[in-house]
């Protein structure tokens, strides 16, 4: 029991850690590609490490034609905007001679465009370049991290987020723990029945009840799976909070953006374009905005994904791109909550892969080779999923007509 103890606890960290955060944040990004606009995107890690790049080059070389010293607050302020102005660009320049194309034609110049940003990054060739983002070695976290950490108010120290946990019942007895997990699991089937409306309720009612739910799940899951980390520092609560704020400010603005106007343009492009256009819509209009909300949410990921981390061109290649599909595929494209359910569930279940592998198949495998079966089994359950469940977990198969 002490094993799956630890699995546990390693999955809620990952869980709940920046950087499943950050990826939430990208993915959200995705899905107004993807999701809503039906844009075939296989380059969002482009646009999250452009962002990163940006954020992290300005604070550690500052902007001295403004007077912005190097790690400071106002270098902080100037790597966001700098680091979005980039993805901006990037888009515009991405868009407009691609984004008449449909279908595998635009995932071609999409990852194509990707790949040379990240060759671009980690190049050594050009002297000038490679003193600017590090080459194949990236940029240390410990060059631009500093002024974000100093706005921290937290201290410095450990602390467990849920203070009363498993450990203060009964000394963490097994019976605390199974009965615990058969309220945790109730309480996740709830949210599935309300969210698939089968509870009768709708509207603003309905919603409610899913987020008491959500709420009461993850005390439920935090009292059986406490996550300690330090207040401030390289993976502390500071950076996971500032994070996951972040995330749900996110998806309150998708939220209003998908049920505007614009909104339902995304899902008539995404469904007939020529449609749209015997409408007098500008169809190559709405899929460039699409593009650049996507592209500066990925921006905004890859700064925060880069916090507890390095910029490291290779760790934002291609593979972070299906990460951020599998999560989207995972959660459900065109929805709301499903690329930050579909994050959670993605990260989580990796760790638990390979906690379960290095914990009972110590004999077969080693501890990268348990990683890359992590990565098999994946891959095997997206396959699984869609073909009988193209949805994803929150997803409605209506939603999945694609003009692409």
């Amino acid at each position: 029991m002490d094993e799956i103890q630890q699995i546990l606890n390693s999955m809620m960290s990952s869980a709940t850690g920046p950087q499943t955060a950050a990826v939430a944040i990208a993915v959200i990004g995705l899905n107004i590609h993807f999701g809503y606009t039906g844009l075939l995107n296989i380059g969002q890690s482009a646009f999250m490490l452009l962002g990163a790049y940006g954020f992290a080059i300005t604070i550690k070389e500052g902007i001295p034609a403004l007077g912005i010293e190097p790690l400071g607050f106002a270098a902080l302020v100037a790597g966001v905007i700098v680091g979005m102005g980039l993805a901006f660009i990037f888009a515009l320049i991405l868009g407009v001679p691609t984004l008449k194309l449909r279908g595998d034609y635009l995932a071609i110049v999409t990852i194509s465009a990707a790949e040379i940003v990240r060759y671009i990054g980690r190049s050594v060739g050009y002297e000038t370049l490679f003193g600017l983002t590090g080459g194949a070695q990236g940029i240390p976290g410990s060059q631009y991290r500093a002024p974000f950490t100093d706005l921290s108010p937290l201290g410095n120290g450990n602390s467990t987020l849920l203070e009363f946990n498993y450990t203060d019942v009964a000394d963490g007895a097994v019976w605390v723990r199974l009965v615990g997990w058969v309220i945790g699991i109730a309480i996740i089937a709830a949210i599935v029945h309300v969210a698939r409306g089968r509870a009768g309720l709708t509207g603003t009612p309905k919603r409610v009840a899913i987020a008491g739910l959500s709420v009461l799940a993850l005390v439920v899951l935090l009292f059986l799976a406490p996550v300690n980390n330090q207040n401030t520092g390289v993976n502390g609560w500071f950076v996971t909070i500032v994070a996951w704020c972040v995330a749900a400010i996110s998806t309150v603005v998708v939220l209003f953006l998908v049920k505007s106007p614009w909104g339902r343009a995304l899902r008539g492009v995404r469904e007939d374009e020529d449609a749209m256009r015997s409408l007098g819509k500008n169809v190559f209009a709405i899929k460039m905005q699409a593009l650049v909300i996507g592209g500066l949410f990925g921006a905004v990921g890859g700064m925060l994904y880069v916090l507890p981390a390095t910029v490291q061109p290779d760790s934002m290649g291609r593979s972070l791109t299906f990460f951020c599909y599998t999560a989207l595929l995972l959660g459900g494209a065109a929805t709301i909550w499903g690329p930050i359910l579909g994050s959670i569930i993605f990260f989580a279940g990796r760790i638990m892969i390979i906690g379960i592998s290095n914990t009972y198949f110590d004999g077969f495998m080693s501890s990268q080779e348990s990683s890359q079966f992590a990565f098999i089994v994946v891959g095997v359950v997206l396959m699984l999923l869609v073909i009988f469940r193209p949805q994803g977990i929150l997803g409605d198969k209506r939603e999945l007509r694609f003009n692409v």
